[in-house]
């Protein structure tokens, strides 16, 4: 390793006057580089190419007199630093660092404010290896650079110098000419840290494995509590948690058996093992997990709950961890949160146009109660998300009651619900209406007390989003009924109820097209003399083999009009509300599932385990 302190900023480009702007010559403009101006907002986001181009420039602060003016050095420190720069034709940041006047993470954040560009931060990050070695090592040691993520046609690029246009066109020689380069902001020492991490070390499972077993032998003990990457069990669990994002997992679960650990995704809703490994690793990976998550690691009797946040593969992703003691030790299941993938607009769940326009139109409505229906997994707080992303505006305030926040959304004001703790739902919504909300999300309904309280926050002009688990859209009405909300009250105020599942998609690569079957025209409820064509899962390279790749919604929206609030208030039987919503244009799930069959966006055998089409078959 290299000494950090001393040798990393040694060897500058060219010598840096009193007071220059980040070692650049007074006088001599700032290049632009990769499509970051210089002096730009430090809001630039680098993989979104219409903000990271024609920034509006600022002009230039000298570094010494941007120091001084933040107080992080005096002006008599400066000139001593001043001093030694005529005499040893360093960087002055490189000055100030080795005499101990600032830290190299703050003179980091000053250098990359001044430069418009981004602080990388590689605390809080975890890099794909196959990414950072496209970029030979050598060239990435020569330059201090090292290459962060690959994103939407956009490269990102860690350096020490993000004004190093020599080391970008080196780089550039090894990634394609399409790719557009933008630099971050990045330490010298922590690129050095980054490269002896990622190009030194063993990153394959595989390998991981092989040295852990050689420490086992020698050992016999791998605690996992050294953060350094030369611990391998950091690297293994780091590996896991790349690999489960890569392949868009959504749930990551660690089984302890009797005599080995098996390993599981959640892919698309299905359970897919992807590696089994000797009983002997577990134990040192539950201390790095419960350490990632801020856990009691000396805690195994009593189940725990944690939360890890991670920059992996240039986007933010949370893990939610959950432990549970078992007879063969702890199990561990971790809930992948991965905003970039997750909320997603209105018009991408896969509504059909019809849908789509009730869901708006119930949307204009200024107060009422909004209920979303399904069991766990059915997507419902993504869809209502999307929602709370699509009204949200700076002119209303949206505020949130929910178990856990699962992602954070901008101008929304999230809180966490704590049982035991006074901040319940029904302390909480009476909290919220005290901060003047004009959209209010209760993560669900569960008890007497949170519905009325829902209830009466609809009914005092606040538009409210809610969940509820019950098998259909319709049936939220006895559902709340049951609970103790009496009718007249309901009818008042629910202004429409929707129900999802999720389908897997057919991978559009492998599909195979088939004339429907006498059965399967009874089941689609077509005329069998004019079977339509539909689609089977194959299984191709694109998508594991499986047949299919991601998920749609499958979905029904109830709107509650002057009619159906009649029949609430009077407890028509539940015939009667079905016959009157169809008749206004309902489609239920099924149908709906079944367009999406006939147009070959998901398989009829897929519809069937999806949703109940028992009186079909």
């Amino acid at each position: 390793m290299l000494n950090k302190k001393t040798e990393v900023m040694s060897e500058p480009l060219q010598p840096e006057p009193p007071l220059g702007d980040g070692g650049l010559p007074e006088g001599v403009p700032t290049p632009p580089l990769a499509g970051i101006a210089p002096g730009a907002a430090t809001e630039v986001d680098p993989f979104d190419p219409e903000t990271a181009n024609n920034q509006p420039a600022k002009p230039p602060q000298r570094l010494g007199e941007k120091l001084i003016s933040l107080g992080l050095i005096s002006p008599d420190q400066l000139q001593v630093v001043l001093t030694e720069q005529r005499s040893s034709k360093k960087l002055l940041g490189a000055i100030l660092v080795e005499m101990g006047f600032i830290t190299e993470s703050a003179l980091g954040e000053v250098l990359a404010e001044s430069s418009g560009t981004k602080k990388f931060d590689p605390k809080v990050s975890m890099l794909d290896s196959a990414v950072v070695r496209r970029v030979p090592k050598e060239v990435a040691a020569r330059h201090k650079v090292i290459l962060v993520a690959i994103d939407h046609e956009v490269a990102m690029l860690a350096m020490a110098d993000v004004y190093n246009v020599l080391a970008i066109d080196q780089v550039r020689r090894h990634l394609p000419r399409s790719l557009k380069i933008v630099p971050v902001y990045c330490t010298d020492t922590e690129i050095f840290e980054l490269i002896d991490q990622y190009y030194d070390y063993e990153i394959s499972v595989d390998g991981i494995l092989r040295e852990i077993e050689t420490g086992i032998r020698e050992n016999n003990k791998l605690d996992g509590r050294a953060e350094g990457y030369v611990n391998p069990t950091v690297r293994l669990v780091n590996s896991l948690l790349v690999d489960a994002i890569k392949t868009g997992a959504s749930d990551i679960h660690f089984e302890p058996e009797g005599s080995f650990l098996r390993v599981r995704y959640r892919i698309d809703g299905e359970m897919t093992q992807v590696r089994a490994f000797h009983r002997d690793y577990w134990q040192a990976m539950v201390v790095r997990i419960k350490i990632m998550a801020s856990m009691n690691i000396a805690e195994a009797r009593y189940p725990q709950d944690g939360r890890i946040s991670y920059n992996v593969l240039g986007r933010e992703v949370d893990f939610r961890v959950a432990t549970l003691p078992t007879v063969h030790g702890e199990n561990i299941v971790m809930r992948l949160l991965d905003k970039a993938k997750s909320l997603v607009p209105l018009e991408s769940l896969g509504f059909s146009e019809h849908n789509i326009s009730i869901l708006k139109k119930l949307l204009k409505r200024p107060e009422g109660i909004i209920i979303m229906t399904g069991p766990t997994g059915s997507g419902k707080t993504t869809t209502l998300y999307s929602v709370l992303n699509y009204i949200n505006t700076i002119g209303v305030n949206i505020m949130t009651l929910e178990d856990p926040v699962e992602y954070q959304l901008a101008l929304i004001r999230q809180s966490n619900v704590r049982e035991g703790t006074g901040l319940d739902f029904v302390n909480g919504i009476k909290s919220l209406m005290r901060q003047d909300p004009d959209i209010i999300f209760v993560g669900e309904v569960r008890d007497e007390e949170t519905a009325l309280m829902a209830i009466r926050a609809a009914l005092t002009g606040h538009q409210v989003f809610t969940t509820l688990h019950t098998n259909d859209a319709l049936g939220a009405v006895p559902r709340l009924s049951d609970i103790g909300v009496p009718a007249h009250l309901l009818a008042g105020s629910l202004i429409g109820c929707m129900a999802q599942r999720l389908a897997r998609k057919l991978c559009k690569f492998c599909k195979q097209a088939h004339q429907a079957d006498a059965e399967e025209c009874h089941i689609l409820n077509v005329d069998a003399a004019k079977p339509p064509t539909i689609y089977k899962p194959v299984g191709c390279p694109k998508c594991s083999n499986k047949g299919y790749k991601g998920r749609t919604a499958v979905i029904e929206i109830l709107r509650v009009d002057q009619g159906m609030d009649e029949l609430i208030t009077t407890g028509a039987t539940r015939r009667a509300m079905m016959e009157h919503a169809i008749k206004h244009g309902f489609v239920t799930m099924q149908q709906d599932g079944v367009t999406k069959v006939l147009a070959g966006d998901i398989s009829l055998e897929e519809l069937i385990s999806t949703i109940d089409l028992t009186d079909r078959l």
